[in-house]
């Protein structure tokens, strides 16, 4: 059985990440959702954003700067803890 080819991570698809759309539906919807994210931290840390939502803080900058895709858990644990949904809604404009 052949290894998983290498996916690029979402801030590999955008020089400016998350600053500007991207082709791709999937790394478009981690971009949305990364300003999503951003916003819902709001004025607090990272490390604040971690303990309100049970994920390390670390994860959370890599998920922000476009270096990691979060996961399912990842993803219900950040829209829990920071009472918000992050998942950008779907626009058929995605599609490609």
């Amino acid at each position: 059985m052949s290894p998983r080819p290498k996916r690029l991570t979402p801030g590999e698809y955008a020089a400016s990440f998350p600053g500007e759309p991207i082709d791709d539906p999937a790394a478009e919807a981690a971009r949305q959702l990364v300003l999503n994210l951003i916003s819902a931290i709001g004025g607090r840390s990272l490390r604040e954003a971690g303990v309100a939502t049970g994920v390390d803080r670390t994860t959370i900058a890599e998920v922000i700067a476009g270096r990691s895709w979060p996961d399912i858990a990842t993803l219900a644990r950040l829209e829990v803890g920071l009472g918000v949904g992050l998942w950008p809604p779907f626009s058929d404009s995605a599609r490609t």
